[in-house]
């Protein structure tokens, strides 16, 4: 293990995150490199006094990684991956980022449902829940996380699986980081398939048309294609943009992207009724891989710049609400924000709810408003569109928000976002694992009272 403190050369440069906004200054990094790194480091800041974060990828939009005055633990040096392509599990370090992941299982032609952005950290995504162009056939990330070697707040490190603190493992599975570090996942892969992508675009005035096309097409979509939506301007992001026609360029956008995971002769057949039902302004696609398509969106998301992100579960993409969405996109102060929307539901809403932490499996669609700027005299404006945008969904809410992209709301948020049942069994494995709240720079679960010890115990000893 390596320690870093403030007057270190190496210091500046490991604390940064990827959310630029979140500039603060642990007392201490610990860089580790095994498990055991971990521990001591737990012990350390524990007998100092010093409060406790953890880092993995760091791509969390609310800085959890960093904390002021505490010490960061920093699994940035733990991104090893083992695959077993006979039993189709891979073991990922708590470290690794989602481009580790896929990079280990692609020659053997295995695939994990995960997120899009490659440089995003596994640990973070998986123990919030884990949307990707996957989950409408394969479900979260957090559905495919066998088992995880945890380090509790004591220092002592777990084994945690179906058949040893199973309850541990049912609250890993979308409880966030409140329970432990997670040095080792155990996941579960699938066998990748042909991919095929095709991306529509739509000017401002074809969009209520399109919208409506999408909204009667995801009736009948089938979980070998996911299709993703999305106000944007067309040509902010420099990369993957010389298909766009000039006309396009610096306007606002509703783009369709559909990816198609069934046989590649069946790809135009599947998406094609959604293009005629909605003739687009401009569209481009082709065949493509797994490793590929996570890198996609890579250029749209760069590291350092500056971002808030607000999500919520919409109903259906009644006229009305997709007024609001335009008068949002009109509104946008920065060029690089987007107002997203995707159908979900699929393999994500056939795990029962009582299966894993996660909630929200039940809503249609996610819409989330990232605003993303570099200027930080301009936080308030984008901050504040943000939460207007959203705000302008309440009457269409299906209720809640993704886990993952929780930042500054009230602590009554985690309890709206749970729900009473959920939050009070999280409470109790909470109380069991981590009583003292040592890992509380996430999004919070408070352990259950002293007076529910005995429920507390009766989950750690299952």
């Amino acid at each position: 293990m390596q320690w870093l403190d403030p007057d270190d050369p190496d210091y500046d440069a490991a604390r940064r995150v990827w959310n630029g906004t979140h500039d603060r200054r642990p007392a201490r990094i610990a860089r580790c490199h095994e498990t055991a790194d971990v521990t001591a480091a737990l012990r350390f800041a524990r007998s100092a006094g010093l409060e406790v974060s953890v880092r993995g990828g760091g791509h969390n939009v609310a800085g959890t990684a960093l904390a002021e005055g505490a010490v960061m633990i920093d699994l940035s040096g733990m991104r090893r991956v083992t695959v077993d392509p006979r039993r189709r599990i891979a073991y990922a370090d708590g470290g690794c980022l989602l481009a580790d992941l896929d990079t280990a299982t692609a020659p053997h032609g295995l695939v994990c449902p995960t997120g899009i952005i490659s440089g995003t950290g596994l640990g973070g995504l998986a123990l919030g829940g884990g949307y990707g162009w996957l989950s409408r056939r394969w479900g979260l990330t957090c559905d495919h996380v066998l088992a995880a070697e945890v380090v509790l707040a004591d220092g002592s490190v777990t084994e945690v699986s179906e058949d040893g603190h199973p309850d541990l493992l049912w609250a890993l599975r979308g409880g966030g980081g409140n329970f432990g570090v997670v040095t080792r996942f155990t996941l579960l892969l699938r066998q990748a398939t042909p991919v095929y992508y095709r991306t529509a675009l739509y000017e401002l005035d074809q969009a209520p048309d399109a919208l409506d096309a999408y909204r009667k097409f995801t009736s009948r979509l089938s979980s070998e294609l996911h299709v993703s939506g999305g106000f944007k301007i067309a040509g902010a992001y420099p990369g993957r943009d010389g298909w766009l026609p000039d006309r396009l360029r610096g306007r606002p956008v509703l783009s369709l992207t559909a990816v198609w995971f069934g046989r590649p002769g069946d790809a135009a057949a599947a998406i094609e009724p959604l293009h005629e039902a909605a003739p687009p302004a401009a569209t481009t696609g082709r065949a493509t891989t797994h490793l590929e398509l996570q890198t996609m969106g890579d250029h749209e998301r760069p590291h350092g710049n500056r971002y808030y992100t607000k999500s919520t579960y919409v109903d259906d993409l009644t006229p009305p609400a997709v007024e609001e969405f335009l008068a949002s996109v009109r509104s946008m102060p920065s060029p690089l924000s987007s107002v997203q929307l995707e159908y979900l539901r699929g393999a994500v809403a056939e795990v029962p709810e009582e299966d894993s932490a996660f909630p929200g499996r039940s809503a249609p669609y996610i819409y989330t408003v990232s605003s993303q700027w570099t200027d930080p005299g301009a936080d308030r404006v984008h901050v504040e569109w943000t939460r207007r945008a959203t705000g302008r969904l309440a009457a269409y809410s299906h209720g809640g928000a993704y886990v993952n992209y929780l930042q500054d709301e009230a602590r009554t948020k985690v309890a709206e976002v749970y729900g009473a049942a959920r939050l009070a069994r999280l409470a109790a494995v909470k109380r069991a694992y981590d009583p003292d709240n040592v890992f509380h720079f996430n999004q919070n679960i408070l352990p259950a009272p002293a007076g529910d010890r005995r429920q507390a115990h009766a989950h750690r000893s299952g």
